[in-house]
């Protein structure tokens, strides 16, 4: 698939990392330099990316693997979705869910980008859905094994 984009930033375009690799990953692109991310505090990160989805698919902002496990860091509305009308530059959510403070530096990867095919529906009103076993049980109801 060819997805049109503008790099603004000084980074090289998004790779995969390994042949067989979903996500490709996001840069930091940060100007003025590096940004500090206190515990629990959020910064939208910009990438100097913008790009040009096909209608009935969607760009999804993902956390990076390795960033959360050795330094606790997310991204608050994850998966974070770009819609195919969105032209404007790519920015990153993060936050800081450790109890340090955590660099983050010009050109680090920051999150992942995933391409995905999604549909779109129409509502069919109903009176009554069809019964199932779990029926109406939510969170926990189906137990732990």
């Amino acid at each position: 698939m060819q997805i049109p984009v503008i790099n603004h930033s000084r980074h090289p375009l998004p790779e995969y990392q390994t042949p067989h690799a979903a996500g490709l990953d996001l840069r930091a692109n940060l100007v003025d330099g590096p940004v500090t991310l206190g515990p629990l505090e959020r910064r939208l990160i910009p990438t100097g990316l913008s790009l040009e989805i096909p209608v009935g698919y969607e760009a999804q902002v993902r956390p990076r693997s390795g960033l959360a496990v050795k330094h606790g860091i997310g991204i608050v509305n994850s998966p974070g979705t770009i819609d195919a009308d969105y032209r404007g530059e790519i920015r990153v959510l993060l936050v800081n869910l450790s109890n340090e403070p955590f660099v983050v530096n010009d050109g680090e990867r920051i999150a992942q980008l995933i391409v995905a095919k999604h549909e779109t529906i129409s509502w069919q009103p109903a009176e009554a859905l069809s019964v199932t076993q779990r029926g109406a049980g939510g969170y926990g109801s189906t137990g732990k094994k």
